[in-house]
């Protein structure tokens, strides 16, 4: 392995891996993973689905460009996704509605009636929808594996097992180090998920505020055998649930938590699998018969829950690439197309063109 590489990549999750991808022909790439397995943290524990409305209006340019390379790839299961409304939140559906529709997403309103043609078990109160019918599940493991193999077959190289310690740089050169380990590169890029703030202090540059924050899954078998396989992805335009299918007669549920936390190896709460089954079995008449299965991961945001992708402002050859919070995977085709480009000062390819990378610049904090 060589001591010198034109750029570091600092975590191997989906999105780290993917600019690895995208970078790996044009320059000397070595990838880095501070566990054994790429993607521990947060893309190996996703339940990751395609859906255009997720992150908001200034996420959707990525989500879009994004869908092409994913169903290409083999990486989409078609799946609608709902929002669906209690009649105190009809007014945020109806604002959520108006903003998507404005920028071209397709949505179809639903009354009650509507719901429960998709929902076969939704009680009276909910009482209104807007269905998404461009969505789909994502086969996260597939990806990643592809992206990371891609990356590989280049020659270059990805190594695990090393949580940088210490970054310090002479001249024009970093010098990352792990124990007694160590090698240069010219850039470094911060992919390194809820620790993006601690990377970026090793090399003195300004906090944006990252913040990782646990999100609970629990696989849970329910009563019945009417759970369909079309049951799209629902979810409360409030934001304090959603669930969709995993085979018959099972869900998987979620409290929508976003619980601020240390760095590190996220575990499920007992009070969150609990709100996540009485928040279902409130707004449904299905009832869980039992949990089979329960975890948490991490998903990291900045300040306005925007991506943060760009040099930083302050310190040379230090790119960030970070905050993707829960949308990292959906859009990681054409956000690690951008990020190349922007390393490399090359004109970015078709897939991210259109899109304008100033939104994302850390330049805004």
């Amino acid at each position: 392995m060589s001591d010198h590489y034109d750029i570091a990549i600092i975590g191997a999750g989906i999105v780290g891996a993917s600019l690895a991808a995208e970078l790996a022909g044009k320059a000397r790439v070595l990838l880095i993973e501070a566990e054994t397995m790429p993607g521990y943290h947060s893309t190996g524990r996703s339940a990751a689905f395609w859906h255009e409305t997720l992150g908001g209006p200034l996420v959707q340019p990525l989500t879009r460009a994004s869908y092409p390379a994913l169903a290409d790839g083999g990486f989409l299961k078609p799946r609608h996704s709902l929002e669906v409304a209690e009649a105190d939140t009809v007014a945020t559906l109806d604002s959520f509605e108006a903003n998507y529709r404005a920028i071209g997403v397709g949505l179809e309103r639903l009354d009650h009636d509507g719901i429960r043609r998709w929902v076969p078990r939704a009680k009276p109160i909910l009482v209104a929808g807007v269905l998404e019918k461009l969505g789909a599940d994502i086969d996260v493991g597939g990806l990643h594996g592809a992206v990371l193999g891609r990356f590989k077959r280049t020659g270059c190289n990805l190594i695990t097992d090393r949580r940088i310690e210490a970054i310090e740089r002479t001249g024009a050169t970093w010098r990352l180090a792990a124990g007694d380990w160590s090698v240069s590169a010219d850039i470094v890029v911060n992919a390194a998920g809820a620790w993006a703030d601690q990377v970026a202090a090793m090399v003195g540059a300004r906090s944006v505020g990252i913040v990782p924050k646990r999100r609970t899954i629990a696989q849970v078998r329910v009563d019945g055998d009417d759970v369909p396989d079309t049951l799209p992805l629902t979810m409360d335009i409030a934001g304090t649930y959603y669930f969709r299918p995993e085979g018959p007669n099972r869900l998987w549920l979620c409290p929508h938590d976003e619980t601020p936390t240390e760095p590190g190896d996220a575990a499920p709460e007992e009070i969150d699998v609990a709100m996540a089954i009485d928040r279902f079995e409130t707004v449904t008449d299905w009832r869980v018969v039992a949990v089979e299965r329960k975890w948490a991961g991490l998903r990291s945001f900045a300040p306005d829950r925007l991506p943060v992708y760009g040099f930083d402002p302050g310190v040379p050859g230090f790119f960030w690439c970070a905050g993707q919070g829960g949308y990292g995977i959906q859009t990681a085709p054409a956000a690690s197309a951008m990020c190349a480009a922007l390393i490399t000062g090359e004109t970015p390819g078709p897939i991210a063109a259109d899109i304008d990378p100033a939104p994302y610049s850390p330049a805004r904090f």
